[in-house]
């Protein structure tokens, strides 16, 4: 519980820095939230997360920032009955856990019709870089995680999503600037 509380106060602070803040952070399951594959794992025993995943969850919580999961894994069940063991479930708006060969686009596009946030408003992370290649293309924030999610995958998922969220409004200031330029010329030759 102290250490919970330790990471939630450095997470909110890592929170703190950013201008902007994803409207949806998305999670895989396996060897990002927790150590294990579900599908090697009996229902009956008790898991655990990561040691920075409860702090982590319970900060963007705190934010207001919503959450959901994206898993592929084959043991469904055991899935969810882990998250009402480690009595998360209620902290996610969308859970898609199921078998996919899609690289969790699928998953994400249920996700997107249920929460109507758009991709480019979410966060993902993950331990496989297949699907963190995928769900890039379709313009989410997408973090590699080695070590399950901890405060330094936090760190650079905020730092990757502010850093497109900047390029995207760049781009579209560049276009408005473009298409107010050319229409204001096309004005002037018609006066002409």
């Amino acid at each position: 519980m102290v250490e919970e509380a330790r990471v939630k106060t450095e997470a909110l602070q890592i929170m703190g820095v950013f201008h902007v803040l994803p409207r949806l952070v998305v999670f895989d399951l396996d060897y990002t939230l927790w150590p294990f594959y579900c599908e090697c794992r009996s229902k009956r025993e008790m898991p655990s997360l990561y040691k920075d995943a409860r702090g982590i969850l319970q900060a963007f919580k705190e934010k207001g920032v919503d959450l959901a999961i994206a898993s592929r894994s084959p043991a469904a069940d055991t899935a969810k009955t882990f998250l009402d063991k480690l009595n998360i479930t209620n902290m996610f708006v969308a859970k898609e856990i199921f078998s996919s060969w899609t690289h969790k686009t699928d998953h994400f596009k249920k996700i997107h019709s249920r929460t109507g946030v758009p991709y480019s408003s979410m966060l993902f992370f993950d331990d496989e870089d297949r699907n963190i290649k995928e769900v890039s293309k379709m313009g989410v924030t997408s973090i590699l995680v080695g070590n399950g999610v901890n405060l330094g995958a936090l760190r650079q998922g905020l730092t990757e999503f502010c850093e497109n969220v900047n390029t995207s409004e760049k781009n579209k200031q560049r276009w408005i600037k473009k298409f107010s330029g050319n229409s204001s010329s096309s004005d002037k030759n018609e006066k002409k």
